[in-house]
């Protein structure tokens, strides 16, 4: 059975009072580092900071002591945007993702939820087979495209969303605007 435990920063605070906590936030924090390419993480101590400003729902998931993978979710009144979620290489495949979204889904069942990830549709692109995978994955589990693209440097995300209502430029563009509030990088461009 996979269970869900919530990271805040209280928790990550306390990094080193024991050692099997230290070891469960070292791999969160490596399979972060991991998992998205640079450009689009927000520098692991500065996320950490925006747990609590942001009211993020960071969640590492479990099977027994095994670490699996973890989310984190920006919960909003109109829609929750799903900002990473990642499930560790060596057992992508296996159904965790599946799961661990199924999990996701009914804890904001009834709610519009958006994420935003490398478009499948990018030509050149470094992943182009994982990109489709990924985008198939999300339209198998009832998200939708919107037509919302975005570049950041030469990464093109496409936004996709589950639930009641439509996304539009605006709704990212208020999104982005409540991040930029709390965090925005100096040389990342609108």
């Amino acid at each position: 059975m996979m269970t869900e435990k919530r990271i805040t920063a209280a928790r990550s605070a306390t990094i080193g009072d024991a050692c099997q906590s230290k070891n469960a936030d070292e791999q969160i924090k490596r399979l972060y580092q991991t998992a998205f390419p640079e450009d689009e993480q927000i520098p692991w101590d500065d996320l950490l900071r925006l747990i609590d400003q942001m009211s993020l729902d960071f969640t590492a998931y479990y099977e027994g002591e095994k670490f699996i993978g973890f989310t984190i979710v920006y919960p909003r009144k109109t829609f929750n945007w799903y900002w990473y979620f990642a499930v560790r290489e060596e057992l992508r495949g296996q159904g965790y993702g599946q799961r661990i979204l199924t999990q996701l889904m009914e804890k904001y069942k009834g709610q519009a939820c958006v994420l935003d990830m490398e478009s499948p549709y990018q030509d050149p692109c470094p992943n182009p087979e994982q990109r489709k995978r990924r985008h198939g994955f999300y339209l198998r589990n009832g998200f939708r495209d919107t037509n919302v693209f975005r570049s950041y440097g030469d990464v093109t995300m496409t936004v996709m969303m589950m639930g009641p209502g439509m996304f539009t430029f605006q709704d990212w563009e208020d999104i982005t605007n409540e991040l930029k509030a709390f965090w925005w990088p100096a040389d990342m461009e609108d």
